[in-house]
């Protein structure tokens, strides 16, 4: 890679670095990946579950029950199943109980018996969770059935300390997490050796890709036994369905050389940029102008002479400046590897800043043949 000239900007890309090389060594090296690491088999996923419930133990920073009264609900219905009722308003002062909500995912084939961690969401205006305990908390799934049951200690990562004039927030003291703080009570149904058939997920839907997966499926285990469905699903027609486990283990493991989509990432607020190494360019001249604006406020104080009549005033002074950079035409070649795309902008000698402007350009021109995708 040529040196930079002392006086040329090297801003450009470093951004980009080690996204679009390691990319661009890649599609050179044509790599493998396993399919099981672009695609997922259809009945082993999560499942997502959900519960409301009480945090109690904590040291003032529970929620003030006048702002949330769906806690002091919470309280006495607790209570009342616990045998203490007849509670008014007036004898529930407590500033130690905070309502949260509990989430947490149910692993594909948990079984009963097992647990699984679940993170804890203050719901009110609870300052912090740090040392409390969460109180037995049914979790349901979509379908409104109780799946596991959570509760005990739970483990803070962020504080917050509070004096007179000033406080300070480390991290987010209101979310809170539990290791292994929940119990399946419930098992999901389901039997792999009731398929007729396995269907894959691309998790990047393809055509390329998905024809490829079926020809490696069908190399391993004979002619026939894969069809790709459409981009991003490939079903599996097993012979022998009394290993069904040791056949999605084979397959899983299978290698394709996955294709992707030309494209060029963009985070304009950190301005990272990375360029994929299939992206292609038109042959384009480009220049980008530059004009800074320099606004300068000085304070001066103006003040009568002694003994004379005269109020002391401040007089802003302010100056402007404007500040035109000459910029040329830079020929950028088309056709080229991601290699030389770099070099051809490095060239130019911007930031990154107008190199977003210019790929954006470049887009509206029609001469980036790549998805442009801003986050």
């Amino acid at each position: 890679m040529p040196v930079p000239h002392p006086s040329r900007p090297r801003g450009l890309f470093r951004t980009i670095v080690l996204a679009g090389l390691v990319l661009a060594m890649a599609g050179a090296a044509a790599a493998q990946v396993r399919i099981k690491d672009i695609a997922t088999f259809e009945g082993v996923r999560e499942n997502q579950l959900v519960g409301y419930g009480l945090v109690v133990g904590l040291a003032g920073t529970g929620d003030s029950l006048r702002n949330s009264p769906f806690t002091e609900k919470s309280i006495e219905g607790m209570l009342e199943r616990l045998g203490v009722g007849n509670l008014s308003e007036d004898q529930i002062k407590t500033e130690n109980t905070a309502a949260v909500m509990v989430t947490a995912s149910l692993p594909p084939f948990a079984r009963r018996g097992s647990t699984i961690d679940v993170v804890v969401s203050s719901l009110g205006d609870a300052s912090s969770l740090r040392g409390g305990t969460l109180i037995v908390t049914p979790l349901t799934g979509a379908d409104g059935e109780i799946y596991a049951v959570a509760q005990g200690p739970i483990a803070v990562a962020g504080y917050a300390a509070q004096g007179a004039n000033a406080s300070i927030v480390e991290g987010v003291p209101t979310v809170a997490r539990i290791e292994n703080g929940a119990t399946i009570e419930n098992e999901i149904d389901f039997e792999l050796s009731e398929l007729d058939s396995i269907r894959i997920a691309l998790r990047v839907p393809d055509f390329t890709t998905a024809v490829r997966v079926e020809s490696a499926i069908n190399g391993a285990l004979g002619g026939g036994t894969a069809r790709a469905l459409d981009p991003g699903t490939i079903e599996i027609y097993p012979t022998d369905k009394s290993d069904i486990p040791g056949l999605i283990a084979g397959v899983e493991n299978l290698r394709v050389n996955p294709d992707t989509v030309a494209k060029v990432v963009i985070d304009a607020r950190s301005g990272t940029i990375v360029i994929g190494a299939d992206v292609r360019i038109g042959k384009v001249a480009v220049s980008q102008g530059g004009l800074t604006v320099m606004v300068r406020e000085e304070i001066e104080v103006s003040q009568p002479e002694p003994f004379s009549v005269g109020e002391t005033v401040v007089v802003p002074q302010t100056s402007v400046t404007v500040e035109e950079r000459q910029t040329n035409f830079a020929i950028l070649e088309g056709d080229v590897s991601l290699q030389r795309l770099v070099d051809g902008l490095n060239a130019i000698g911007l930031g990154a800043t107008e190199t977003i402007s210019i790929l954006q350009a470049m887009k509206a021109a029609g001469a980036l043949h790549a998805d442009l995708e801003i986050i």
